[in-house]
């Protein structure tokens, strides 16, 4: 039986080397793709919306990355190989974070860095907007807004000694556009807890929180009857939405540039807020709601609008 074993294992070793393909084994039209997504609803909606392009238009299998903690976990990700296409990356997050640079506050040029710095530093490609930027507001009530006159985020720091404040996890302990430059720049809170971005809306909503750091392109927004204040003082840069891709999977699969390409200034801040929504808030798997946004818009079928 031992020796039946290791033939058996001999021939199988044979096989693979000759190039041979057995049940379960594919060749270069089934080679996997593995996109990444952030632990965000938005990114993992993005992140289906790249997998259904690319099995719709290749012969590539997909693997999807879910549930990466932050930017710098995605990009450390990418580094290792263990991610080739990250679906959301954002400008001012990863000119602070990744690239350890100053905030660049005019979008244009900040789009510029990343890119040029992405390709240089990393040999990686950061394409050019989806056309919506996920920016930092903080958010109250419309009732306390009314009741205090809150219409700035200056217009906070008479209350924060006693403000309950929630925040993303990821910001509160990040450089440049983190916490610690909001405190040099604004003011500090006396009461504030870290927590999941999915989180804070609830908590406001159940007032748990009197205020949230929340995301602009979050449909709760609208859903909850939220203020967002204006950040007066210019203290968050330019969040605009892209994908990176490894360059060498690009030389490898050429055609996947111009695929990915089509989701260019495809999606508007407003558009992914529904998105968002459509799964926060009307409980749809964020696969569901990529595959109907891509049906919609016609994206299998043609470029898309």
């Amino acid at each position: 039986m031992k020796k039946r074993t290791q033939a058996t294992a001999l021939s199988l070793g044979i096989i693979l080397l000759s190039g041979c393909s057995l049940p379960g084994l594919s060749g270069p039209s089934g080679e996997t793709v593995k996109i990444g997504a952030l632990n965000t609803t938005e990114s993992m909606i993005m992140a289906n919306i790249v997998k259904e392009l690319i099995e719709d238009k290749t012969d590539l299998q997909v693997e999807m990355i879910n549930n990466l903690g932050s930017s710098i976990v995605m990009h450390q990700a990418m580094m290792n190989g263990d991610v080739n296409i990250a679906a959301t990356r954002y400008t001012g997050t990863d000119i602070a974070g990744v690239l350890d640079l100053e905030p660049v506050m005019d979008p244009e040029e900040a789009l510029e860095t990343v890119q040029s710095e992405f390709t240089e530093r990393f040999d990686q490609t950061w394409f050019d907007s989806y056309g919506f930027a996920n920016s930092y507001a903080f958010t109250v009530s419309n009732d306390l807004a009314e009741a205090e006159g809150l219409e700035t985020i200056s217009d906070l720091e008479e209350y924060a000694s006693e403000l309950r404040v929630g925040v993303d996890n990821s910001w509160i302990n990040r450089g440049g556009d983190g916490y610690q430059g909001f405190v040099d720049m604004y003011f500090d809170f006396d009461n504030i807890t870290p927590m999941q971005i999915g989180l804070v809306y609830d908590a406001l909503a159940s007032n748990r929180m009197d205020a949230v750091l929340a995301y602009t392109t979050d449909g709760r927004i609208a859903a909850y009857d939220l203020k967002v204040l204006e950040d007066d003082k210019q203290f968050f840069p330019p969040y605009d939405t892209s994908m990176v891709a490894e360059n060498e999977l690009l030389e490898q699969h050429p055609e996947l540039e111009s695929i990915l390409s089509v989701l260019v200034d495809q999606i508007s801040t407003e558009t992914m807020q529904e998105l968002n929504y459509e799964s926060d808030g009307l409980m749809k798997e964020p696969a569901i709601v990529a595959r109907e946004f891509l049906e919609e818009h016609d994206f299998f079928n043609g470029e898309g609008e």
